[in-house]
């Protein structure tokens, strides 16, 4: 892959990943009905939806920024904990198997643009 090709499929990816984090995270600051209902399923308290947006709010900033790769990194590992958990929460109730498939398919994403990030750093 071309450094050119490297650093627009790397900020595609980032760009569709952090939008789609954004609206979730805004969504469980704001305490949407939709995010409360799912918690409720969950067995989950309430609280911890405006602690979740928060922390993907947070986690945005730390994979938007460019100073620090550590930062970054924190970031890729705490959304990587957040999907892996959300899939077995899901699992664990048991109910809708399609909803613990989901957060697996984003951690693909968030996945490929690690992968991406990594790439670009060699070149950079």
């Amino acid at each position: 892959m071309s450094p050119k090709a490297l650093k627009i499929s790397y900020w595609t990816t980032t760009i569709i990943f952090v939008l789609f984090m954004t609206m979730d995270g805004i969504g469980g600051v704001t305490q949407q009905k939709d995010g409360q209902e799912a918690f409720k399923m969950l067995g989950y308290p309430m609280y911890l939806l405006l602690i979740v947006g928060s922390a993907k709010l947070l986690g945005v900033i730390g994979l938007l920024q460019t100073y620090s790769s550590i930062v970054k990194e924190w970031a890729y590992a705490g959304f990587t904990f957040n999907f892996i958990c959300a899939a077995l929460s899901w699992a664990f109730v048991g109910e809708h198997t399609a909803f613990a498939i989901f957060p697996l398919v984003v951690l693909a994403i968030m996945a490929t643009n690690y992968y991406l990030w990594k790439r670009y750093l060699t070149l950079y």
